[in-house]
């Protein structure tokens, strides 16, 4: 009995010595006041973590604001993985007072293994750029270059432009994140995804003045699901092909989401004049409630007025192997489905299963109207609206997988094992200070009956 608690009480001891090794921002000077430019402290703490020290982990503490300039986490470091847990908040300079580089506030880049998560908050400060959003605006987190990347758990708040963004990285998961901005706002994407692989987006509410996700170019193997995605302008392929770029896309699911009052719900978007392919695309299991436009692929987008582009004969970037699958709910507008396709690259391979959309204004369950233009491809079982251009089709997916199949998660490497979110010895009775190992051993001690203990 004896020996069994010497064994567990010297385990113990053990794993505070360890936790105790976590460097906290405060140590290198940042006051957390929401006044005080932190910028430079953060950059020393993130030189010392970088460099090894700390067992690899940076904690901005609870119950603080830390204002800060932009500034860049450059790897590569020694240690793997790089764990930062904001328990506080970080709050931007307003535009007035920024100082350096206005394409993002905060970058990561070049790290292996980063993880960033907490339950603090994000504040981009962006209603004091918004006014001028004809002229550059930050980016306010972006993730470059970042393999094996792990963001979750935080609350991201007012962007000036898009809230996060992340390009030329493999294997990410991100998770259990609240984005908010106005719906107001303009082009305050929730997520941005480019250039980058393997990457899980879930279980995560959304609530913006533009996409919640957007999918950009280069992307491939992307999961998402469990999003509550509204206002906004929905989750989106795109846009693609601007200004006759080649852009490729492929292997995206869309399952289990949500869309509230949103301009669009399941999009694809694409310039006339681009050229490469988005292919192999999934959304199944979409509930709408009141989305205007609720499933659209639009091939003529120009910035948002897709009217104004005229041009059929020119190049365009080919949709194909589209899957709408177990889609309910209501549209604000009289069409649930609309397909703008290219006449020189039509939509090919589309297809319906399981689709139910009513108009919200009705009141008495009106089926909403669909409309298509130079698209070719099947429906199967039931699809409300139906749509002439889509002939029935008993084997609805060419390509040979169920939506459900389609949908599997990829696989990813291994995450890396972090310690609790919130580790005790950095909050109990320290006011988001660090606890010296001798307190800590004081405290574990009397609680076994000790009162007197020589530090």
């Amino acid at each position: 009995m004896k020996k069994t608690w010497i064994l567990n009480f010297s385990v113990f001891l053990l794993q505070i010595f360890t936790y105790s090794k976590a460097l906290d921002v405060t140590q290198y000077g940042a006051v957390g006041d929401g006044v005080t430019d932190n910028s430079q402290a953060f950059l020393k703490a993130w030189e010392a973590v970088c460099s090894g020290e700390g067992d690899g982990q940076l904690i901005v503490p609870a119950g603080m604001a830390f204002m800060l300039q932009p500034l860049k986490f450059q790897g590569s470091c020694k240690s793997t993985p790089i764990v930062v847990q904001i328990l506080g908040n970080l709050v931007a300079s307003s535009r007035g007072n920024w100082k350096g580089d206005k394409d993002q506030w905060i970058l990561f880049s070049d790290i292996e293994g980063l993880v960033v998560e907490g339950n603090g908050e994000i504040n981009g400060q962006g209603s004091s750029w918004w006014e001028h959003k004809g002229s550059s605006r930050p980016t306010a987190l972006k993730f470059k270059s970042c393999n094996n990347l792990r963001l979750s758990g935080l609350t991201h708040v007012d962007s000036a432009m898009a809230h996060i963004h992340v390009n030329g990285c493999n294997d990410v998961t991100i998770s259990n994140l609240r984005i908010n901005a106005p719906e107001s706002s303009p082009n305050t994407d929730g997520i941005d995804i480019a250039v980058s692989s393997n990457v899980i987006i879930q279980d995560s509410v959304i609530a913006t003045g533009d996409d919640c996700i957007a999918i950009n170019s280069g992307t491939a193997n992307i999961r998402i699901s469990g999003i509550d995605c509204g206002p906004g302008h929905g989750i989106s392929i795109g846009s693609l092909g601007k200004d006759g770029e080649i852009a490729s896309v492929e292997d995206v699911c869309v399952q289990n989401c949500n869309f509230r009052g949103t301009m669009n719900g399941a999009r694809i978007k694409t310039w006339p004049g681009g050229s490469g392919y988005a292919r192999r695309i999934t959304f199944n299991g979409i509930t709408l409630d009141n989305v205007e436009n609720p499933i659209i692929i639009d091939q003529h987008y120009n910035n948002g007025d897709s009217d104004k582009s005229t041009d059929d004969k020119s190049s365009a970037v080919e949709v194909s192997k589209v899957v709408y699958s177990n889609f309910v709910g209501t549209t604000k507008s009289e069409y649930g489905v609309n397909f703008r396709c290219s006449e020189r690259a039509p939509c090919t391979e589309i297809f319906m299963k399981d689709v139910k959309i009513e108009t919200a204004s009705s009141g008495f369950g009106q089926v909403a109207q669909g409309q298509c233009l130079n698209v070719r491809g099947g429906v199967s079982t039931l699809a409300v609206p139906g749509l002439e251009c889509l002939a029935l089709s008993t084997d609805m997916l060419s390509w040979g997988t169920m939506p459900e199949q389609s949908c599997m998660l990829p696989q990813q490497s291994v995450q890396p094992n972090t310690r609790p979110l919130q580790d005790p010895l950095w909050v109990y009775g320290s006011g988001g200070q660090r606890l010296g190992v001798c307190n800590v051993v004081l405290t574990l001690l009397i609680s076994f009956g000790f009162s007197y203990v020589f530090c």
